[in-house]
């Protein structure tokens, strides 16, 4: 499987390396793109940086349009937003993409891609209700990074495990990670 994960410029941005290192760690082909203010958020909250990035996949320059990435006859499988700032996920419900990862979104949307945005954003306003809205009707499913409690977390990890688990399951892919709910109980397999 091939996926391409963006990372955009809101808090969060642990969620991203946590979900490279896992997608990595169950040999998927990555393709990255970083927002200027992804960067700056990866950078802030992370201490790492593009280079970082590297270790699981390919690092593409959000500003290059000219990437295989922005084109429809580009073979990848499915595009991880996370995480996904207010502004990333306006652009994208409005059409815009002047960016790479705006673009490949576009393209995941366009050609019945899986495209999963990971919204890091609380309150929500209307306006970012009405945008995540235009995003489902065109096919793209929101997954907040609300994470779950009933696991009865005892480290923030464990908490962000819980997040990058439910992505990997939008994917199709199996894993390990974190329990599960079992009907009343926790299931810590």
């Amino acid at each position: 499987m091939r996926v391409v994960v963006g990372i955009t410029g809101a808090s969060g941005a642990v969620y991203a390396c946590a979900l490279l290192g896992a997608l990595h760690n169950l040999n998927v082909e990555l393709e990255i793109a970083v927002s200027e203010m992804g960067r700056r958020v990866l950078s802030y909250e992370c201490s790492a940086g593009l280079d970082d990035l590297a270790q699981w996949g390919e690092v593409h320059d959000n500003s290059d349009l000219f990437s295989v990435l922005a084109s429809g006859s580009a073979k990848f499988d499915a595009m991880v937003i996370v995480p996904c700032s207010a502004n990333t996920l306006s652009a994208l419900a409005n059409g815009l993409g002047g960016s790479l990862i705006l673009r490949a979104a576009s393209v995941a949307l366009k050609e019945r891609r899986n495209l999963i945005v990971v919204m890091r954003e609380t309150p929500l306003n209307l306006i970012i209700v009405e945008n995540m809205a235009k995003l489902i009707k065109a096919g793209a499913l929101i997954l907040p990074a609300s994470p779950g409690f009933y696991t009865r977390p005892a480290a923030v990890w464990q908490l962000v495990g819980g997040v990058v688990g439910r992505i990997i399951d939008n994917l199709g892919i199996e894993h390990a990670l974190g329990g599960r709910w079992a009907g009343g109980e926790y299931d810590e397999s």
